[in-house]
C-alpha cells in the first residue's frame, strides 16, 4: 500500500448491526490492503488484488462529508489498519455532522497502533476471527492472532469503556464480532468463553455471524467450499444464549455473494 489511503467504495450501508447502520445507513468506506492473509476472504478484490483510489487527506473528509449529508448514522471505516497514520490527523477535524467514527477491523492490529487513535474513534468493530493459534494459521496465516487479536480488544474497551446505546444506536463502545466458519462450531464456542471471562456482562456487544460465502477456489481446504450449517449456527446461538452475551445473531440467508458491496470506486 502506498502512503496515502486507497479506497474501493463509499456508501450508506444497511447490512451492518441494526446499532450501527440505523435506519438510512452507516457511511461506509472500504479501505483496500489488509493485516490479514485469510483464504476465505469475500473482499479479495480489494484486500488482496488491491484495487482502489488513492485519495488525499482532504479528498477523504470530503468523502465523510457527503456521507453525512446523504444521512449516514455513523462514519464507518472498514479495514482501515494499515492506513492508520492518515486516519489519526483526517480524525483530528471535526467529524461532519458529528457523528460517530466506527473503526471496523480484523482484530490484527497493535495496541501501540491503536492508541494513536484514542479520543478519535467512538466505536471499535473488531473481527475475534479464532483463539486458536493453529486455526488461525491455517486459515489466516497468522499463527499469533489470537494474542494480538485479545490485546487488541482489550486496548480498545480500555479506550471507550462499556458500551453506550442512544435511540438504538451504539454511540461508543465496542462490539465484537466472529464469523462462524464451516466445522468450526468449536471454536465459536473459544471466542465466546474469552468474551464472557473477560469482559463483565454488558461491557461489550457481541455478534456472532453466519455470512460465510465460498469464494475463489479454495484449493487445499476443501471443509470450506460450503456455507455454514443450520445445526452448526443453532449450536453457537444456544451456547451464546447459555453464556448470556449481549448483541445480535445473523441468520443464514445473509450468505451469498449479492450480500458483497460492489466495489467500484462508488462515492469516490
Amino acid at each position: 500500500m502506498p502512503a496515502l489511503p486507497v479506497c474501493a467504495r463509499a456508501a450508506l450501508h444497511l447490512w451492518e448491526e441494526p446499532c450501527v447502520s440505523g435506519r438510512a445507513g452507516a457511511g461506509t468506506v472500504f479501505f483496500s490492503g489488509c493485516t490479514l492473509g485469510c483464504v476465505f476472504c469475500q473482499n479479495r478484490s480489494i484486500s488482496r488484488e488491491n484495487f482502489g483510489k488513492i485519495l488525499t487527506e482532504d479528498d477523504l473528509y470530503a468523502v465523510f462529508q457527503r456521507l453525512a449529508d446523504q444521512g449516514a448514522s455513523c462514519i464507518e471505516l472498514v479495514t482501515p489498519t494499515q492506513f492508520t497514520h492518515v486516519l489519526a490527523r483526517v480524525l483530528n477535524r471535526p467529524v461532519p455532522g458529528g457523528l460517530p467514527v466506527v473503526w471496523n477491523s480484523g482484530g490484527y492490529e497493535r495496541q501501540t497502533v491503536l492508541r494513536a487513535l484514542e479520543g478519535k474513534v467512538d466505536v471499535y468493530l473488531p473481527d475475534l476471527k479464532y483463539v486458536t493459534p493453529s486455526v488461525a494459521e491455517k486459515y489466516s496465516g497468522a499463527a499469533d492472532y489470537p494474542e494480538a487479536a485479545k490485546a487488541a480488544i482489550l486496548e480498545m474497551v480500555r479506550q471507550r469503556g462499556p458500551v453506550r446505546l442512544e435511540g438504538g444506536l451504539l454511540k461508543s463502545g465496542v462490539l465484537i464480532r466472529h464469523l462462524i466458519l464451516p466445522g468450526q462450531a468449536a471454536e465459536a464456542k473459544r471466542v465466546m468463553d474469552w468474551v464472557a471471562e473477560a469482559f463483565p456482562l454488558g461491557t461489550v456487544l457481541f455478534s456472532l455471524m453466519a455470512q460465510y460465502t465460498p469464494v475463489g477456489s479454495l484449493e487445499g481446504f476443501p471443509e470450506l467450499r460450503r456455507t455454514v450449517r443450520p445445526s452448526e449456527l443453532r449450536l453457537a446461538r444456544t451456547y451464546m444464549e447459555n453464556l448470556g452475551l449481549p448483541g445480535y445473531v445473523q441468520e443464514l440467508d445473509a450468505a451469498g455473494e449479492g450480500f458483497i458491496p460492489a466495489f467500484d470506486l462508488t462515492g469516490l
